[in-house]
């Protein structure tokens, strides 16, 4: 076994990290490895970089299969599934902060855009457990991706659950942009923790993602709350992304959250 595959074999033996995509996980253990000693060190720092992309967002309870059972068991009962899934998205800290906004921030970001009859959630984490309070068109497809295979299997079987075409599949965006041509395509709160591993992948993913409408956010605060700025800083850093591109920005301020709908 050559020295990476010792890394990304140390790695995915931690439960944390086993079904997390392998490639990011190499792509992340070769950055590291040049820059280590040893293979210990090289293991520990590849850890820390996902805990920093991947690992600090995600919950301690991630029963899937529990979760996707209380969905079912509401759907079965005829019940409101809002209560459920507002209740789960508590699990993963992006969703957790857009819990207070979730009655306005779809309806606002998508209420003078075309019919939406196509999603694209890209890095979704728990997203698309806020379905029920999307705008979307009768049919509509909704395509979800992220790193992590476990949670991808547990969306792919909410999706069905809920009666959407599309799918869930596990995505590492370094590597680029799904292809699917939709209306709309969501990355929210992920450009700062893909910059932790690629600084350069702003100017080069957001042409690429072929979407007519593309919602982008940024953090308003810290995952420990503090605000040091953030909102300044994060508008000035996506004007810097989009300069020179023939697109129509609007800009919204949400509470914990800033958000640029891009229509190209």
């Amino acid at each position: 076994m050559n020295t990476i595959d010792s890394v990304v074999g140390a790695v995915q033996a931690s439960a944390k990290y086993r079904t997390v995509a392998p490639e990011l996980i190499r792509a992340i253990a070769g950055a590291e490895l040049s820059n280590r000693r040893s293979v210990k060190a090289a293991v520990k720092a590849t850890k820390n970089k996902l805990h920093q992309v991947v690992g600090a967002y995600q919950g301690s309870d991630r029963a899937y299969d529990r979760w996707l059972a209380q969905l079912a068991r509401a759907r079965e009962q005829g019940a409101d599934l809002r209560p459920v899934c507002r209740q789960l998205m508590g699990n993963h800290a992006s969703t957790r902060e857009r819990l207070s906004t979730l009655d306005q921030f779809y309806d606002v970001l998508f209420s003078d855009l075309p019919p939406v009859t196509s999603v694209l959630d890209l890095a979704c984490g728990l997203n698309p457990l806020a379905l029920p309070w999307m705008p979307l068109a009768p049919g509509a497809r909704y395509y979800a991706c992220d790193v992590d295979a476990a949670q991808i299997h547990f969306l792919a079987g909410w999706l069905q659950l809920a009666g959407f075409a599309g799918g869930a599949f596990t995505c590492n965006l370094l590597d680029g942009a799904p292809g699917q041509a939709v209306d709309v395509a969501l990355l929210l709160k992920t450009i700062p923790c893909l910059e932790q591993l690629d600084k350069a992948i702003g100017p080069r993913l957001l042409p690429a993602i072929n979407a007519a409408a593309l919602i982008v956010s940024f953090p308003g605060h810290s995952l420990g709350g503090r605000s040091k700025g953030m909102v300044d800083s994060y508008g000035s850093h996506f004007a810097s992304l989009v300069a020179g591109q023939p697109w129509q920005v609007d800009r919204f301020e949400f509470p914990g959250e800033l958000v640029f709908r891009i229509r190209k």
